[in-house]
Parts: C-alpha cells; sequence; structure tokens
C-alpha cells in the first residue's frame, strides 16, 4: 500500500495485533491498545498511549477518543461491542483465524493496512522456515499422544494452530481444536504428554491440582511427569509469538532433541493423592 494510505493511527483490542506491528517494525503506530497487548508486548507502554477496553467489551467514546484511522479487534466478540466499535466511524479489522495459514493471512493483511507489507511477507517467511527446522530435526522421532488445552474449567481443547504446531514439533494431538472435552475422554485417550495454556493465566496453572481433581494420576503423562503449563501468550496469541511456544512445545514433547525454554513449568511429583511439585 503506497504511504499516502497508509493507516497512521491504530488502536488495537487485540494482543496479537500488537504483536503483529512490533514484529514488523510499526509498533509506534500504535496509540491505543488494551491492558492484554501491553502484557504480551510491554514495550507498548513506553510511550504514553490510552488503554482501551477490549474486543468483548469495546466502548465508543474510548476510540473516538484516540481518533484511530484503523480498529484491530478480534472474533468471537459479543454483538453490543462490535455496535460499539463500528459506530466509531474508524475503518475496522476483525481478525478471526482458526490456522497458521489464517494467521499468515492476518499479519500480511496488517502489514500492508500500515504500509509495510515487505515487512509483514518476511515475518511470515521466518516463521514458516522456523516451523520447517523443527520439522527436519524431528526427522522420524517416534509421535507421543499430546494432549493441549486452553481452558480448564470446563475442559476445552486449543486451536487449530496448537494443533498444527504440536504435529510440527513431532507430537500427536488428540482431541479437537477448540471444542469442549470430557476429562474421562481425555483419560480414556491416555495423553503420553498433558500441556495447559490457560487464557490469561500466564504460567499460573495448578497442574498437581487439576491432576488429582480430574483423576489422571493413572494417565502416561503423569506417571511419567510429562505435565506440563507452557505460558498463554506463547500458544494463545495467534501471531510470531506463536514461535516461542513452537519452542516450548518442541521440548515437552521430544526434550532428547530440543533444548529446555522460556515460559515452561512441569509438575515434578505425582502421588495417588495429588501432591507434588511444580518447578519454574
Amino acid at each position: 500500500m503506497p504511504s499516502d494510505y497508509a493507516c497512521r493511527r491504530v488502536a488495537c483490542l487485540q494482543p496479537s495485533a500488537t504483536v503483529i506491528l512490533d514484529a514488523i517494525g510499526e509498533l509506534d503506530r500504535v496509540v491505543a491498545c488494551t491492558k492484554y497487548c501491553v502484557d504480551v508486548v510491554p514495550a507498548v507502554a513506553e510511550r504514553s498511549r490510552k488503554i482501551l477496553a477490549d474486543s468483548w467489551t469495546a466502548d465508543t467514546s474510548e476510540i473516538v477518543a484516540v481518533q484511530p484511522d484503523l480498529v484491530i479487534a478480534s472474533v468471537p466478540y459479543q454483538e453490543k461491542a462490535i455496535a460499539e466499535i463500528l459506530k466509531a466511524g474508524a475503518r475496522f479489522l476483525g481478525l478471526a483465524p482458526k490456522t497458521l495459514a489464517d494467521i499468515y493471512t492476518d499479519i500480511v493483511t496488517i502489514a500492508g493496512a500500515v504500509g509495510a507489507l515487505s515487512r509483514g511477507m518476511e515475518v511470515v517467511r521466518q516463521m514458516q522456515e522456523h516451523i520447517a527446522s523443527v520439522c527436519t530435526r524431528v526427522g522420524g522421532a517416534a509421535r507421543p499422544r499430546v494432549f493441549c488445552e486452553e481452558w480448564g474449567k470446563p475442559v476445552i481443547v486449543s486451536q487449530s494452530w496448537v494443533a498444527e504446531l504440536v504435529e510440527a514439533a513431532g507430537g500427536e494431538f488428540v482431541g479437537t481444536p477448540g471444542k469442549q472435552i470430557r476429562i474421562e475422554e481425555v483419560e480414556r485417550v491416555d495423553p503420553q504428554v498433558v500441556i495447559t495454556a490457560w487464557c490469561g493465566a500466564g504460567n499460573r496453572v495448578p497442574l498437581e491440582k487439576i491432576i488429582a481433581m480430574r483423576g489422571w494420576q493413572n494417565t502416561c503423562a503423569a506417571l511419567s511427569e510429562k505435565v506440563f503449563c507452557i505460558r498463554d501468550e506463547f500458544l494463545n496469541t495467534p501471531g510470531p509469538t506463536l514461535m516461542q511456544g513452537l519452542d516450548a512445545l518442541a521440548f515437552t514433547i521430544h526434550p532428547e532433541l530440543f533444548p529446555r525454554t522460556k515460559g515452561i513449568r512441569r509438575i515434578t511429583g505425582v502421588s495417588v493423592a495429588g501432591a507434588g511439585n511444580a518447578a519454574l
């Protein structure tokens, strides 16, 4: 997009949009964002920027006050929230990725909107190369059954892009991405690796407690102490941050092939009563 038509004042109601703008070197265009954007990209708070309500609770007056020429939000959102966004009168980009291909499209779309298309395409290329390198390193290694959840009560299976990353990291993803699953069904599948990445929980998922409460002490994952928490933003923020999630997944699934990375907690003991200790 020619620079004359590029959006210069962006309001981000979605953390992944902030991550993408940071990755393409256009963070200065963010004039307002949510507190969740700051959590994922702390640099966005270094300058005085207005903190807005998120995609679920958007407020017209807040958006109008920062005078954006582009508002980026995510779906699903409440009808009331989208009405508030539209009433603000700025151009609106709604993101609803399901797969890695969708995420690549979002990156290129956002990059194009701010006049940085070539940099967006480069970020996508780097992500694809990173994934390919992990796949190559896995090679023909055995593929353990991996259960990955994005929420714990009810238990909700992680999204499709996480399933793709698990497969790239050498695991066999179990469950239907993005859908609720009964704890008895997970127990029946008997995963060899259990990974939790609860939305909004950071790395604070109580691993010992959930194994005990669900009666999963005798699963292969619990008996071999392969129950992990990976930081929320590494798997639930659909943008370049996912590459940190991929590296974390690769270690949890194939520690013999990949080094430990940041953002991982592991259960270190599971008794019949569910007692144990988690290590950072």
